[in-house]
């Protein structure tokens, strides 16, 4: 994969970069922002070398519309803070206001495009539509920085067909992404844990296939691990339930036994009368596991639970964790995952190498609170990641070779 040093000298150079700022909002209100500090080391060296730099980025799903809620300036705004500079906005992604800034620029310089999804063709399944697009964003630059972790498992107009069009690296991050994930699936330091929460097993239906013939443990927390004990013939009350998925899940199981893979579930469980709104009140209660109540719903993992994921966990020399234990954004359930990430900076303490997942996992660790260097690799990816540990081929990585 070729990376920035490979593009050669690029100063004045108009450096256009996906990078992937598709931030949690509350209004206009960026509710956490690792995903633009993750850019940073690498718009921070494209300075440096004193290129323009041309960023580009999409934010939420607005399927081709323009939704001025999901405008791209509360990104260009924080940016600007967190660079010391002014980040202006184009109004469009490729049309007359973006051709007028780009213009503008000076040596350092670096100005966002509105949000690329905005376009239709962004996400078209039309390659020849997709190619067509992304030669109007190429014209705006010499050269391509990918630098989007989060959108490499999808091929898109501004990330796999600009990627064709012009001379094209991997930036700071995607290179960072790419080693710590490779680390943890091709040569992991033994014993290697896996853990995997969220709500769905058919999410992660691919990571458990691929994993079971290389992890060492597999803790199976979140909603998915309902249709695990389900697969056990527990009760499971309200709780989360893929019904479909109860065969395959019963084939894992036969499948961890058989490899030797030591496969961990939840022993206790903390269950409400539903999903907590303004009609349910959050009233948890710790019940075990095969001991479930018809009319309750298991949100977090129980006590005991907690105690034996942070156990084995920390009994680990690598460790991978996507998706929460439970219902982290509700105080009263948010207890599983932090003692699941409580075991991952533990493990980093004993020099294990650590990696949390994306997405809700990533946000989890900073939304309670911890700080993320007690992680060895916090990725920006989820969807990507999950793809990655699956062992699928990237199209936006592949386009890089």
């Amino acid at each position: 994969m070729k990376t920035l040093k490979d593009l050669g000298d690029l100063k004045g150079k108009k450096v256009l970069v996906r990078a992937d700022f598709n931030v949690p909002l509350k209004g206009t209100t960026i509710t956490d922002d690792g995903r633009i500090r993750a850019a940073l080391p690498t718009i921070e060296q494209l300075r440096a070398d004193g290129a323009k730099v041309i960023l580009m980025a999409h934010l939420g799903r607005p399927k081709g519309k323009v939704v001025p809620e999901l405008s791209l300036a509360p990104v260009a705004k924080r940016l600007g803070e967190l660079l010391g500079v002014n980040v202006p906005l184009a109004n469009d992604t490729y049309g007359e206001d973006a051709q007028a800034k780009v213009a503008a620029m000076n040596d350092g310089d670096v100005v966002l495009l509105q949000n690329v999804r905005f376009n239709p063709e962004e996400t078209s399944k039309d390659d020849a539509e997709r190619a067509a697009y992304a030669k109007k964003i190429a014209a705006l630059g010499d050269v391509f920085v990918s630098d989007g972790f989060g959108v490499v498992h999808r091929a898109q107009g501004s990330d796999y067909d600009v990627a064709t069009d012009l001379p094209s690296a991997a930036g700071k991050l995607i290179e960072k992404e790419v080693k710590a994930l490779s680390r943890a699936t091709e040569s992991p330091e033994r014993p290697f844990t896996v853990v995997l929460g969220g709500s769905k097993v058919s999410d992660k239906l691919g990571v458990i296939e691929n994993l079971l013939s290389k992890a060492d443990r597999l803790l199976i927390g979140g909603g998915m691990a309902f249709t695990f004990l389900a697969a056990k013939g527990y009760e499971v009350g309200t709780s989360l339930l893929e019904q479909d998925q109860i065969d395959t899940v019963k084939g894992y199981i036969e499948t961890a036994k058989k490899n030797g893979v030591e496969l961990v579930l939840p022993v206790d469980v903390v269950v409400n009368k539903g999903f907590p709104s303004d009609d349910v009140p959050a009233d948890p209660e710790v019940v075990d596991a095969d001991k479930m109540p018809a009319d309750k719903m298991g949100l977090d993992i129980g006590p005991k639970s907690q105690q034996i994921f942070h156990d084995k966990i920390v009994d680990s020399k690598t460790v991978v964790w996507n998706g929460p234990a439970g219902v982290f954004e509700i105080k009263e359930f948010e207890a599983g995952t932090r003692a699941v990430a409580q075991g991952l900076v533990d493990a980093t303490a004993n020099g294990a190498f650590t990696i949390v997942g994306g997405g809700d996992s990533a946000s989890a660790v900073r939304n309670l609170g911890f700080p993320e260097d007690g992680f060895s690799h916090i990725s920006t990816g989820g969807g990507a990641s999950l793809e990655f540990l699956e062992g699928k081929t990237l199209p936006g990585l592949k386009v890089l070779e």
